[in-house]
């Protein structure tokens, strides 16, 4: 589905170099210290980044000549992106089309992706009338509705507590689920590689230390992670 081969990455005086391969709708979580290149694989995969040497295939196809409008990804980030002028509905409608001239069908999508985060009859609010686990949902309503292949996700509920971050990372992965999208998500929480990941990869000093499945992955850490964890 997403294969990462070889990525080399260099900023200024340092450098990323990373290799991973995710199948059709699996959820892996990026995983490691602060600077350490989570983040910048996101950002490579969307298009914001040039890359050096290496791939970056979705369903077999080279996205090295897409700009990042064309790339068959959605992201999601910290901040949630909402026109403050415009209501919630309109801004998930941003997700079909940016004319915000829609069919009935259109329309009536839009309705369920905000039925599906928990947003039944809030589509005429402004964003400031929502809170912002609210804003979040909003957020992800318009990522789930553009229904591409791929989810970034950058820390996008780092800014909710505990408990209503356990609730949008259960609900990421089960519209994940139900979209067969492949879901790669940057968090500085190993609780919610735990809650929400199949793949769990540690990000150290620019390379990927490990990877596998997120259980075997926190049952066996490699030396880094344990370093990470405290352990």
């Amino acid at each position: 589905m997403i294969e990462i081969k070889k990525l080399h990455i260099a900023l200024d005086d340092w450098q990323l170099t990373a290799d991973l391969s995710l199948a059709q709708g699996q959820f892996c979580a990026l995983i490691g210290p602060s600077g350490a290149g989570k983040s910048t694989i996101l950002n490579a995969i969307a298009g914001f980044l040039p890359i050096g040497p290496g791939q970056i295939r979705i369903n077999g196809q080279d996205l090295a000549p897409l700009p990042p409008a064309a790339r068959p990804v959605a992201m999601l980030f910290q901040e949630h992106n909402l026109f403050a002028h415009m209501s919630i509905a309109d801004n998930v409608a941003l997700g079909i089309n940016p004319s915000l001239k829609l069919t009935v069908a259109e329309q009536g999508a839009v309705a369920e992706a905000l039925d599906q985060v928990g947003l039944t009859d809030m589509g005429n609010r402004l964003p400031r009338a929502l809170s912002g686990g609210q804003r979040q949902r909003a957020s992800l309503a318009r990522a789930m509705l553009r229904k591409k292949d791929v989810l970034l996700l950058d820390e996008p509920f780092a800014a909710l507590g505990p408990a209503l971050r356990k609730e949008m990372l259960a609900l990421v992965a089960d519209l994940s689920r139900q979209n067969g999208q492949t879901v790669i998500m940057v968090t500085h929480h190993p609780e919610d590689a735990k809650i929400a990941s199949d793949i769990t990869a540690l990000v150290d000093e620019g390379h990927i230390a490990q990877c596998g499945r997120t259980d075997a992955v926190f049952a066996s850490p490699c030396e880094a992670l344990k370093r990470y964890l405290g352990l």
